[in-house]
């Protein structure tokens, strides 16, 4: 938040700029409601006279001109979302009516907010803590339902509650050696190491795990970026069909038709696949089909996963070659595909010659999909993804927070293990309660504050 502007009453709209039914201008501030009543008229109490948490049926006014019938919602603080005095506008949903009333607040008092600014005075206001903060951007931007519940779950303070709860047993670590410290008579060091080593165990432990979970989180709010690779006419386009569950890519039998990358998300089990069908690869003098191959293995370079279609009715030949050299070294999958045919290719083959686990398939009679999604499960899931209890780190910033605080706790341990004086072990404890400080905003510099909530949306 820029100089000054924590007393600055904001402003903007926090529905989608685009015509829908309804908009929102959102208020908040010192001055929130008495900026909205400058422009607001029902005819009755003024909304610096109603109580909190109330709608209210009006017209605004640009001094005389009309400009459109609205309900206001007047929120008071503390108990708002910013917890400040907040009004919000709800009118009618053209761009150009929503501007014109964002333009008129402005005008009678209120300034621009900035991108994020809403839900940063929520943190600094003490309404949420910043893991809570981020889980708002990423409810927003949540791309499938796995994101969306572990978003909610973070919303409600799942990573703050654990958070704070191995942030309490090392503060209160921190304080005995300090108290024992300063009287030496009456509280015993002697075994204390021993006994502190016991007590980090654990936290180590749930650290790990957290780490640990920042895969599954990934795979979660990104779905895992599947690239579907095999030469012209291996079935890459008819797998694409049928996991995305509709006639998405063109099927011929004309080797080459698929030129261009085709992009679906896709849920397959308990994962999101960001599914990317490619050009066949092949050798070809056809210059549109070569700039369509040379992209495929662009994507697969990028790719956490390759799913690798062999025709199993046709020998393999120098093609198949080139893509086995491709996948080597990779997290990939190969479908022995058209199983309703004679094969002339074996499993067995393909396993032994590649190294990769290799499934038998029928894109066109859709069997061994089932297969597929277990091993995908089984390649990128720890465990089974469940929102009731467990922690999932889904955050780059969380994750990196957590590794510097196990390589603290660890530090600890060795100088229990070393002997080293007690007051030395609580300068790493100072590190891991800091660290962890991090993740909640209670020890974060302010441009990283601004740089969170800078790549938040408009409004919110």
């Amino acid at each position: 938040m820029g100089i000054g502007r924590e007393s600055d009453t904001i402003a903007a709209i926090s529905t989608a700029l685009s015509n829908s039914g309804i908009g929102i201008i959102r208020i908040s501030g010192g001055e929130a409601i008495a900026v909205a009543d400058r422009i607001f008229r029902n005819g009755k109490k003024r909304l610096s006279e109603v109580p909190s948490h109330t709608v209210h049926y009006g017209v605004i006014y640009d001094g005389d001109l009309i400009l459109d019938e609205v309900l206001v919602l007047v929120m008071r603080g503390p108990h708002s979302y910013t917890g400040e005095d907040t009004v919000e506008i709800d009118c009618h949903g053209g761009v150009l009516m929503m501007k014109r009333i964002l333009e008129t607040v402005i005008c009678y008092g209120a300034v621009p907010a900035e991108p994020g600014e809403f839900t940063k005075r929520a943190f600094l206001n003490g309404r949420m803590d910043l893991s809570q903060a981020e889980a708002v951007m990423d409810v927003i931007c949540a791309k499938n339902e796995y994101a969306r519940k572990s978003s909610i779950c973070q919303l409600k303070g799942s990573v703050s509650r654990k958070v704070r709860e191995l942030r309490e047993i090392i503060l209160y670590q921190m304080a005995y050696i300090e108290s024992a410290l300063d009287d030496p008579e009456h509280i015993s060091l002697d075994g204390y190491g021993e006994d502190l080593r016991k007590i980090l165990n654990p936290v180590i432990d749930d650290v790990e795990q957290m780490i640990r979970t920042s895969d599954n989180g990934r795979i979660i709010s990104e779905g895992i970026r599947t690239v579907i690779l095999g030469k012209p006419n291996a079935g890459k386009s008819s797998l694409m069909n049928v996991l995305v569950g509709e006639e998405r890519a063109i099927v011929t039998d004309i080797a080459g038709t698929t030129r261009d990358m085709l992009e679906e998300q896709i849920r397959l089990g308990d994962v999101y696949l960001q599914l990317i069908d490619t050009a066949g690869i092949r050798e070809t003098a056809d210059i549109i089909e070569q700039i369509g191959v040379s992209r495929a293995k662009e994507a697969a370079e990028e790719a956490d996963l390759i799913i690798y279609v062999v025709d199993g009715a046709c020998m393999l030949d120098e093609n198949d070659e080139k893509i086995m050299d491709m996948i080597r070294n990779r997290r990939a999958i190969i479908l022995l595909n058209k199983t309703d045919l004679d094969l002339v290719v074996s499993k067995e083959y393909l396993e032994e010659k590649t190294g990769h686990p290799v499934i038998a398939v029928s894109a066109r009679e859709e069997t061994g999909m089932k297969e597929l999604e277990k091993m995908v499960s089984d390649l990128f899931l720890q465990g089974k993804i469940d929102f009731n209890d467990e922690v999932v780190i889904t955050n780059v910033r969380h994750k990196r927070a957590l590794e510097k605080t196990r390589d603290s706790l660890k530090m600890v341990m060795e100088g229990i293990d070393k002997g080293v004086p007690e007051d030395f072990l609580t300068i790493d404890l100072m590190d891991v309660y800091e660290e962890l400080g991090l993740i909640i905003g209670e020890s974060v510099e302010e441009d990283l504050v601004n740089e969170i909530f800078g790549s938040f949306c408009m409004g919110k």
